[in-house]
């Protein structure tokens, strides 16, 4: 499926170079440009100039991805937040107070994390990983999405004292 097209032209300006500048064609020629220059060196006998020209683009390259970098982290990190505020909306027994957690103060967000914290510590006390979870619950879990149907929780085994 086709990811539709920003209609923004700055969008995907940003989008495209995003891709181009992450891309090891990209990668490859600007370590061809370094190389080129290094390699020149002996023939401007290792000029002042000769090193102004690599020190004037890495800095305005540098410069303009610092922005490009940022813009696409802030997008990301939106798009995520958006997906996770849809898991805590749909699912029972979530907390909505998670909503937009990142809005919430750092002390706020110690003391959710320490709750978290605290009900791993009761979790790892309960069971192991390899027991809580397993492929026949995978599998329950995918057929109920599927078909739209609401998994059938098993019954979970009482634990050896």
């Amino acid at each position: 499926m086709a990811r539709p097209q920003p209609a923004n032209a700055f969008e995907r300006f940003a989008m495209n170079m995003t891709r181009w500048t992450g891309s090891t064609p990209t990668f490859l020629g600007a370590l061809g440009i370094v190389l080129g220059w290094a390699l020149l060196g002996p023939a401007f006998d290792y000029s002042d100039t000769w090193q102004l020209v690599i020190n004037t683009g890495t800095t305005i390259v540098t410069f303009l991805m610092v922005f490009l970098i940022q813009r696409t982290q802030n997008k990301d990190a939106l798009a995520m937040q958006l997906k996770l505020n849809e898991l805590i909306a749909v699912m029972k027994g979530s907390s909505n107070r998670l909503l937009n957690a990142e809005d919430l103060d750092e002390e706020e967000l110690r003391t959710l994390h320490e709750h978290y914290g605290r009900l791993a510590e009761l979790a790892e006390q309960d069971r192991s990983l390899g027991e809580s979870h397993s492929i026949a619950e995978a599998d329950v879990r995918h057929q109920a999405k599927a078909t739209g149907a609401r998994p059938k929780r098993r019954r979970a085994r009482p634990r050896p004292q």
